[in-house]
């Protein structure tokens, strides 16, 4: 069993447990999860990026993970196939020789 698959099966059974399948349905599951980066982003706030709690990290950052498997497992969709397309799509748009050391949007290169 892959890791992502024990993540998985690990948080349905969690939410299963506490009867919670009720409330996640995608648009809860999406919004949870822009919340949650949310509060990911307030660990950052008017610090330097080096004084940041990780331990603040580490919470909010295991909240958007549980989400995003929640919201990819409430479509039944591949987690790691998903990521590995968006890869390639964003490859196509950001070829080596030209992203490479760039910050740019795909458009301005």
């Amino acid at each position: 069993m892959s890791d992502l698959e024990e993540l998985r099966k690990a948080i349905v059974k969690f939410t299963q447990e506490r009867d919670w399948d009720q409330f996640h349905n995608g648009k809860d599951l999406a919004l949870a999860l822009s919340i949650e980066a949310a509060e990911l982003n307030e660990a950052f706030l008017w610090k330097d990026p080096k004084d940041v709690n990780v331990e603040k990290v580490k919470e909010e950052l295991a909240d958007v993970f549980n989400y995003a498997i929640q919201l990819a497992d409430k479509y039944n969709l591949d987690v790691k196939q998903i990521v590995l397309d968006k890869l390639k799509k964003n490859a196509e748009k950001y070829p080596v020789e030209k992203a490479y050391g760039s910050a740019k949007k795909y458009n301005e290169l």
